[in-house]
C-alpha cells in the first residue's frame, strides 16, 4: 500500500485520550467557540495546564484557534471531529453519576442537545424519523446488501443504529421535502456548498440516526430563530420550549411522547 494514503490513528487518538483533553472537545462539540479560561473551567484544570491541552489538540488539527484583539477563541477545526467524538461516544462506557447535578446534566444531554449544529438526541432522532414519515427525507440504500432502503433504515433502528443498516443507507431530500423545508424557511439553494446538505449521525445516545450535514444545520437554526429551541444552562443542552412542541408537532408530526 503507498504509504501515502495511510492514517496516523494513533496519533490522533492520543490526543483524544486525555481525560482533560476530551472534556475540552466535548464542551466544543455544540459549535461554539470559547476561550482558554473557559475550557480550563471545563476540563477542571488551572489556566497554565490547559495551555499544553490546547497546544497538543491544535497540533493535531482537532482545534482551530480565532484571535478576537488580545483574546484568543478555540473552536472544534471541522464538523468531522464533531461526528467522530459523536461515534467514540458510541463505543465509550457511561461516566458514573456521583452528584443531583451531574444527574440531571446527563438526563437533560440525552433529552435534547447539539451535535455540533445540529440537533441530536432523543428530539433529534424524533425530528429525522419525522422527516421520513413526511416523506421529507428518503432512504436510499448504498451498499451492495439486498433489501429495500426502507428495510435497510427499519434494520439499522431495530439494530441499536450500529447494525448494517448505519452502512448500507443514505438519505435525500425529496422534492416535495425541498418544497415543504422552502415554505418552514429553510433555502436549500442558501447552504453551504464546502459541506455535504444531507448526511447523519447515528445518535450515541439514542444509537439511531439523526440529521447532520447543512440540512441539519439550517433546520436547526431556523427552531432557533423561531424561538422553537432555546440553550440551557449546561453545554449544548438545548430545551423545547411550549411554542417549539406545538409547532413540530403542527409542521412535522413529531409528538410529545418522542420528546420527553
Amino acid at each position: 500500500m503507498d504509504a501515502r494514503t495511510e492514517t496516523d490513528v494513533a496519533h490522533v487518538a492520543a490526543a483524544i485520550g486525555d481525560p482533560s483533553r476530551a472534556k475540552v472537545l466535548l464542551a466544543l462539540a455544540g459549535g461554539g467557540a470559547l476561550p482558554a479560561s473557559a475550557l480550563a473551567a471545563e476540563a477542571g484544570v488551572s489556566n497554565s495546564t490547559i495551555s499544553g491541552h490546547l497546544a497538543r489538540l491544535l497540533e493535531a488539527r482537532l482545534l482551530t484557534v480565532e484571535l478576537d484583539g488580545r483574546h484568543r477563541y478555540y473552536r472544534l477545526a471541522t464538523t468531522d471531529v464533531a461526528r467522530a467524538l459523536e461515534q467514540l461516544a458510541l463505543i465509550a462506557r457511561p461516566l458514573p453519576v456521583r452528584s443531583l447535578n451531574a444527574d440531571t446534566r446527563a438526563k437533560a444531554l440525552l433529552r435534547a442537545r447539539l451535535c455540533y449544529d445540529h440537533l441530536a438526541g432523543r428530539l433529534g432522532v424524533a425530528v429525522m424519523s419525522a422527516l421520513q414519515e413526511r416523506e421529507i427525507l428518503a432512504a436510499e440504500r448504498t451498499g451492495s446488501g439486498g433489501g429495500s432502503p426502507a428495510a435497510a433504515a427499519a434494520a439499522d433502528a431495530g439494530a441499536g443504529g450500529t447494525g448494517a443498516g448505519s452502512l448500507d443507507v443514505s438519505y435525500v431530500l425529496t422534492a416535495h421535502g425541498r418544497q415543504e423545508l422552502a415554505a418552514f424557511g429553510v433555502e436549500m439553494d442558501r447552504l453551504p456548498r464546502r459541506r455535504a446538505s444531507v448526511r447523519y449521525c447515528v445518535d450515541w445516545a439514542e444509537q439511531r440516526h439523526h440529521l447532520a450535514g447543512a440540512l441539519g444545520g439550517a433546520l436547526t437554526t431556523r427552531l432557533f430563530d423561531l424561538e422553537w429551541l432555546r440553550h440551557g444552562k449546561y453545554r449544548r443542552v438545548v430545551h423545547l420550549t411550549d411554542a417549539g412542541r406545538e409547532g413540530l408537532a403542527t409542521t412535522f408530526g413529531v409528538r410529545g411522547d418522542q420528546v420527553d
